[in-house]
């Protein structure tokens, strides 16, 4: 994932509609006001910035040279990315997800990737989807992973050489997924900076990285 690695999933009447990037604020009435559910997965704002700036790197011209990272970091660091402030972004759905939570599901990259077996069995209980002890002993819940990591969509030939419509390589939503990858690009200031502000705007919410 790319960008602030962001995504929602919404579920209505089984069909289900993938909106990258959506402020809760901008999410249309339909989907606010109705039994639809929302997924929310985000990511440690370090990852989420060093991903973010590999990302408009490679959608930049090349006769422009790579976007400076001095000049990148300061511009996330004062809320300027490309659907709003990273921690106003989360914190729309964090709260929901506290006043609401059959409506907003809030979850975390890092702890995804810690144990995704059980996440991945939360959400299909949140959707009213769960998994019956028949399909888990079939093994249904690690093929499902199995089919959705990392490795397995980043090699498919579609995302490999497929385009968007207006000329976006698939391949470029695709780098790394690790965690803690910020620590091989960000100074150490950089990050200290970065967990000041974090702990600053979140930590009072009841929300940590």
């Amino acid at each position: 994932m790319q960008g602030v690695d962001i995504h929602i999933a919404i579920r209505k009447r089984m069909d289900y509609v993938l909106l990258p990037s959506i402020p809760y604020d901008s999410l249309p009435n339909s989907a606010k006001e109705s039994t639809c559910k929302v997924v929310y997965l985000c990511r440690d704002p370090k990852d989420t910035f060093v991903s973010h700036w590999h990302f408009t790197n490679k959608l930049r011209a090349q006769s422009r040279g790579p976007l400076p990272l001095q000049e990148a970091f300061e511009s996330f660091c004062r809320g300027a990315s490309s659907f709003g402030p990273f921690w106003e972004h989360v914190l729309g759905y964090w709260k929901e997800s506290l006043e609401r939570p059959e409506k907003v599901m809030f979850l975390k990259y890092e702890e995804m990737k810690m144990n995704p077996s059980f996440y991945l069995k939360e959400i299909a209980n949140f959707l009213g989807c769960p998994f019956s002890k028949e399909e888990e002993s079939k093994g249904m819940v690690d093929d499902i992973l199995n089919l959705c990591s990392f490795e397995k969509l980043s090699n498919l030939e579609v995302n490999k050489t497929g385009k968007l419509s207006f000329d976006m390589e698939n391949k470029y939503f695709f780098r790394l997924g690790r965690v803690g990858d910020c620590k091989n690009v960000l100074t150490t200031e950089m990050i200290e900076q970065l967990n000041t502000i974090t702990e600053s705007k979140l930590a009072t919410h009841g929300l940590r990285f």
